[in-house]
């Protein structure tokens, strides 16, 4: 490891400049990849490549500053990275910006004020703008390869289904496509040039928008490494290209924008992931514990008619011994109550679980079970109206429907006046195979209270949102909606 890293930072410096010094960027992306207990290796390489750089200026520049401008940059880089270790690990891409300034900062100034202090003769040139030149390098450098590293070492967190979609395919093509073209144009072009870099940063951008973090990251390399392609590199120390000098400097801050800005994106898109998936485990946790509920309900009901049956049975029994010992009137009065008393248990457990909705759907259930006999006694409900089959539902839905429209109907007997009108539909709506009913006064002119839309929002909106459904309330009527949860 020590041997490659010496070999890569070597081979790397040969085609670097002082405003691009890729061994910057090797040094910050191995710290980010190789783990912690392999960091000593690094450091071994990386002397062994400083001192195959350094050694033949012994003479020329003193042991002092050989020896200290070695020395310190390794353990400066890993103390950065090291710093910035728990943002790094919790997924703060952000923090790769700090890492990358820090160490630039620490790094490329401090070669520079090390040479001011130990060299026979300083470096020519004004000290702050050396300084901006040697700090740049180091930046640009470690946002170009440093990107690539965190993308390799998150390689696990990438959604690579959305790197599929055509409109990143085209953005991708479209970026490599105008690189690959700048490099070819003379350097007297200016305007062709210009046009094509235009083009890089509109694709560079459109990378962000569609990726986040994770587009920036890949982009911002490759547009770096398309402008080191057009410089003209000697790989000797000194080496500076005032032209793209201006450049980098604007794609630099300009990287750095985006960057932050895709970190953000990032962000809030995993927020949204995240939160969208709680949402649908939260459903399907709603959804299977209102159908146990319902099971639970058919056992208790099952075996309520099973006693009734049975007391039934005993009746029967009784009143025939009446009428075989003598008593035919007391046999027709214990017959009269029992008929009634048996009537009014059956209509009582179809309200507790409607068995008729498992043999003829929801509709016949309105029209003809338990709940209708309750609701034509309050003698305030008009013809329903009633479209579709609802046996193409499943059982399970026309349940919830069952229960939401007696519940929404039971707070308007009590909270409203004035008759009632119950409208539903059942069919599909594109891929969407689901339910809408209706539940309103007839008289359009009646509006439903304050209290009353407030209290069906919360009592209902549990039982819609099981099934991907919502609870509206408009003007003189509630209106609930349900889907197949294979349409949600």
């Amino acid at each position: 490891m020590a041997a490659l890293y010496a070999v890569a930072c070597w081979s790397t410096r040969q085609v670097s400049l002082d405003q691009f010094l890729l061994p910057a960027g090797i040094r910050i992306a191995a710290l980010l990849i190789v783990p912690f207990r392999m960091w000593p290796y690094l450091l071994l390489g990386d002397y062994l490549y400083l001192s195959e750089l350094r050694l033949p200026m012994l003479e020329k520049y003193g042991a002092g500053w050989v020896a200290l401008s070695s020395i310190y940059q390794f353990p400066a880089a890993a103390a950065v990275v090291y710093l910035h270790r728990q943002l790094i690990i919790g997924n703060s891409p952000t923090s790769l910006i700090s890492v990358a300034a820090t160490a630039a900062i620490l790094i490329g100034v401090g070669n520079l004020a090390l040479a001011h202090l130990f060299w026979p003769a300083p470096p020519d040139g004004k000290f702050s703008s050396m300084a901006l030149r040697y700090a740049l390098g180091h930046y640009i450098a470690i946002m170009t390869l440093a990107p690539l590293a965190l993308l390799w070492a998150r390689r696990g967190d990438i959604d690579w289904a959305s790197w599929r979609r055509r409109s990143v395919i085209y953005a991708v093509f479209a970026l490599a496509v105008c690189g690959a073209l700048s490099t070819f144009i003379p350097h007297g072009s200016e305007t062709e040039r210009a046009v094509l870099q235009l083009m890089v940063a509109g694709t560079v951008i459109a990378l962000t928008c569609l990726l986040g973090w994770w587009g920036a990251a890949v982009a911002m390399p490759l547009t770096n490494l398309f402008i080191w392609i057009n410089t003209s590199v000697s790989g000797l120390p000194g080496s500076f290209d005032p032209e793209s000098f201006q450049l980098q400097l604007i794609v630099a801050i300009s990287g750095t924008a985006l960057l932050a800005f895709g970190s953000r994106i990032t962000h809030h898109f995993r927020q949204y992931r995240e939160q969208a998936s709680a949402k649908r485990q939260a459903i399907n946790n709603a959804r299977s514990s209102h159908s146990t509920h319902e099971r639970e309900l058919r056992n208790r009901v099952l075996n309520l008619r099973r006693i009734g049956d049975g007391l039934d049975a005993s009746l029967s029994s009784t009143v025939e011994w009446l009428r075989a010992h003598g008593y035919p009137k007391m046999a027709s009065e214990l017959l009269h109550a029992a008929t009634l008393h048996s009537r009014e248990f059956r209509e009582q457990t179809s309200m507790l679980y409607p068995t008729i909705v498992e043999h003829v759907g929801l509709y016949l259930a309105l029209e003809a079970g338990g709940i209708a006999d309750v609701w034509d006694q309050r003698e305030r409900f008009a013809s329903p109206h009633l479209v579709g089959d609802p046996c193409q539902l499943s059982l399970d839905l026309q349940l919830t429907a069952y229960r939401a429209l007696s519940e929404a109907v039971s707070l308007i007997l009590e909270r409203e006046h004035g008759s009632l009108k119950i409208r539903a539909r059942c069919g599909r709506l594109g891929s969407v195979q689901g339910m809408i009913i209706t539940i309103g006064a007839v008289d359009r002119r009646q509006l439903l209270s304050r209290t009353t839309t407030t209290m069906a929002i919360g009592r209902l909106s549990g039982r819609t949102q099981a099934y991907g459904g919502t609870v509206h309330c408009r003007r003189n009527r509630i209106r609930l909606s349900f889907a197949e949860p294979s349409c949600c």
